[in-house]
């Protein structure tokens, strides 16, 4: 279904979970566009991405190795780590998890259960305050919730995409501007990176660069 969403919510693709153009009243624009509808099957509404290639794109995702760590060993990285955990950025940004059976039976081996991973999110929802409101429920989410992103690949941002812009909308120029921007019940935690030395809150930096 996450997957579903964002085939519908980025890039206006409807699929059997999602056949609903996201066309607000008010774009007409929108509306009037061309579809891309195939005949639905069965008495199921046509849609635009059939089941096999949505189930395609989500074992293609669901099988991507996440980027190896570097300078694992540097001591300025591991200050950093204490300090990403002493600053209680742990709380949400929880580091590991062992994988469990998946959903989908092509992936269910031992290759791929049973496996520790380290994506640095603990996958929920959070009041992040009102600087990051938007203003805009989205499924379960209310206008000031946001699920914590995984830092898992932050350090390679600026390699594969150019930038090192951060956040949902890009407002933060690199990992220190984004813990700035915290705020609700990430406040404390923000309060005290501000609280850090210099030296301190360049470690902190190295660390998450480091995933």
């Amino acid at each position: 279904h996450q997957t579903g969403g964002a085939f519908l919510g980025d890039m206006g693709i409807t699929s059997r979970h999602f056949a609903q153009e996201a066309c607000t009243p008010a774009q007409k624009d929108c509306l009037a566009a061309p579809s891309g509808k195939s005949g639905g099957e069965q008495g199921q509404p046509g849609v635009e991405i059939d089941d096999k290639t949505l189930a395609d794109v989500i074992f293609y995702q669901a099988t991507l190795a996440p980027p190896a760590r570097r300078n694992i060993n540097d001591a300025q990285v591991l200050r950093g780590q204490a300090l990403f955990s002493q600053a209680q950025c742990a709380t949400c940004h929880r580091p590991s998890y062992v994988t469990k059976e998946g959903p989908f039976p092509q992936l269910t081996s031992k290759a791929l259960n049973g496996q520790r991973i380290a994506p640095y999110t603990d996958l929920l929802l959070h009041d992040m305050g009102e600087r990051l409101a938007d203003g805009r429920p989205d499924f379960g989410a209310n206008g000031r919730q946001w699920k914590t992103p995984p830092l898992w690949g932050t350090g390679l941002i600026k390699d594969v995409n150019g930038h090192t812009r951060l956040l949902h909308d890009g407002r933060a120029r690199g990992v220190l501007e984004a813990v700035l921007w915290h705020g609700g019940e990430a406040e404390e935690a923000k309060d005290q990176v501000l609280k850090m030395k210099k030296a301190d809150r360049d470690a902190l930096v190295k660390f998450v660069e480091s995933l």
